[in-house]
C-alpha cells in the first residue's frame, strides 16, 4: 500500500522549538513540514485527539547495537538481523536520527566488537540499501585512544566508508570515567570473568598502554578527523586540563563529563554538553559521577543520549521540566532534537518548523511515563 505524501495531521498540542500549541496542526508534503499552525487546520486530516507531537529525536551516541549483536557472552547473532531489531526498537522510541556508535579499539580482552566492526557496518549498510531502516543512520566512530590498533582501524575504515562523529574515548583505569579505580574494579568484574589477579594484570597493561600510544594516538586521530572534516567529540573529560585540550581539537561536543567544573567550562567554551538519559531516569550516573540533573539545575546541560537505553531518551526528557522547574518542555524537547542535530551540523532537522523534515513522534502521556503512539521519518510513518 502506497503512503500519502501529503497529509495534515491536526488536533495536537505541538512542542514547537521554544513555545507550545495546545491545539495546532502540522501539514506535510514530500518529507517536508509545509505549514503549521494553531486552532483549525485548512483541511481535514488525521485527528491525533490531543495528543503531543514532537520533533523526531536525534541520538547522536548509543551503543545498544552491541546488545542486539551479542545478547549473551561469546554469543554473536546474524549482523543484518540485529541490526534491523535494533532499528525497530530504534523507531520506537521515538529517535528518526541515531548515530550508531562503532567501537574502534580493544576496550578489554575480551571486547569481541571491535574486531566485528567491518562486518556491523557492512549489515548498516545493506540494510540502507535495502530500504529495511525506520530511522535515518549516520555512523559515530568510538576510537579507544590507548588501543594498539585503533588507529590502523580508523585509517582503514574511513578510507572506505563515510563517518559523521568521532569520540575520543580513554578508559584507562585511574582516570576520566574510572579515576575512583574501585568503580573500574567493580565494572569489570561485571563485564568479564577475569580473577582479581587477572583484574590487576589487567590494570597495568592498560596503564601502559596510555603512556604508550595515548597522546600520540591522540593527536593522529584528530588530524583524521579535520582532514574527513568530521565532528569530534570529547569522552568523559574531567579536569580542566582536558576541556583545554578539548577545546584546542575543536571538538563540538563534550560526551559525558564526570565533574561539575569539566561540564562547566565545555559549556561555558561552546561545547555541547551531552549526558546520557539514564542518568536523569535512575537520578544519578551508574558511574558515581556528577549527576545529569545537577548539571541541568546549573544551566550546563545542553543535550541529551539514551546511551544503552532507547526508551531513556523520551522519558528524560519528559521527565526533566517536573525535576527542574526552570526547564520547560521545549526547553527540554531541544536537548533531545534541535540541539543535538546543530551539535552534528544536521540542520534540516529538530523542530516544527516550515521546510524542515518531517520526523515527527505522535506521544501520548501515560499515566507514569510516556508514550509513543506513531513515528514519522521522512513524512514516511514507519511506527
Amino acid at each position: 500500500m502506497n503512503e500519502p505524501t501529503e497529509y495534515i495531521l491536526t488536533h495536537a498540542r505541538l512542542v514547537l522549538a521554544d513555545s507550545i500549541l495546545d491545539r495546532g496542526w502540522v501539514a506535510v508534503s514530500d518529507g517536508k513540514i509545509a505549514d503549521f499552525g494553531e486552532g483549525d487546520a485548512p483541511e481535514k486530516g488525521l485527528n491525533l485527539r490531543g495528543d503531543t507531537l514532537i520533533p523526531g529525536l536525534v541520538e547522536l551516541h548509543t551503543d545498544h547495537l552491541e546488545a542486539h549483536f551479542s545478547p549473551r557472552p561469546n554469543v554473536f547473532w546474524n549482523p543484518l538481523s540485529a541490526v534491523l531489531a535494533y532499528d525497530a526498537q530504534i523507531a520506537a522510541s521515538g529517535i528518526t536520527t541515531v548515530f550508531d556508535s562503532l567501537r574502534v579499539g580493544q576496550d578489554s580482552r575480551k571486547d569481541g566488537f571491535s574486531t566485528h566492526l567491518e562486518e556491523l557496518a557492512d549489515a548498516i549498510t545493506l540494510a540502507q540499501t535495502q530500504g529495511a531502516l525506520r530511522a535515518q543512520h549516520f555512523t559515530h566512530l568510538r576510537c579507544e585512544i590507548c588501543s594498539p590498533d585503533v588507529i590502523e582501524k580508523t585509517e582503514s575504515f574511513v578510507a572506505t566508508r563515510p563517518i559523521h562523529l568521532m569520540s575520543l574515548n580513554d578508559h584507562t583505569p585511574g582516570q576520566r570515567q574510572f579515576r575512583d579505580i574501585n568503580k573500574w574494579l567493580d565494572y569489570y568484574r561485571g563485564k568479564t570473568s577475569m580473577s582479581e589477579a587477572q583484574l590487576q594484570d589487567f590494570i597495568g597493561e592498560r596503564v601502559a598502554f596510555n603512556r604508550e600510544f595515548g597522546a600520540a594516538h591522540h593527536d593522529r586521530l584528530v588530524e583524521i578527523a579535520r582532514a574527513h572534516k568530521v565532528s569530534i567529540a570529547s569522552h568523559d573529560d574531567t579536569t580542566l586540563d582536558h576541556v583545554a585540550e578539548s577545546i584546542a581539537d575543536g571538538a563540538s561536543l563534550a560526551e559525558f563529563p564526570t565533574t561539575i567544573e569539566a561540564a562547566a567550562a565545555s559549556h561555558a567554551a561552546g561545547i555541547c554538553v551531552m549526558m546520557g538519559a539514564p542518568n536523569i531516569v535512575r537520578g544519578g550516573s551508574h558511574s558515581g559521577n556528577v549527576s545529569a540533573t545537577e548539571l541541568a539545575r546549573r544551566g550546563t546541560l545542553d543535550v541529551l543520549s539514551s546511551d544503552y537505553v532507547p526508551t531513556s531518551l523520551l522519558m528524560a526528557a519528559w521527565m526533566l521540566p517536573e525535576l527542574v522547574p526552570s526547564i520547560s518542555l521545549p526547553d527540554a524537547m531541544r536537548m533531545v532534537t534541535k540541539t543535538p542535530a546543530q551539535a552534528a551540523n544536521l540542520h534540516d532537522r529538530g523542530e516544527i518548523a516550515i521546510g524542515q523534515r518531517a520526523d515527527l513522534v505522535r506521544v501520548v502521556a501515560g499515566q507514569t511515563l510516556p508514550i509513543v503512539r506513531n513515528v514519522w521519518t521522512g513524512g514516511l510513518r514507519v511506527a
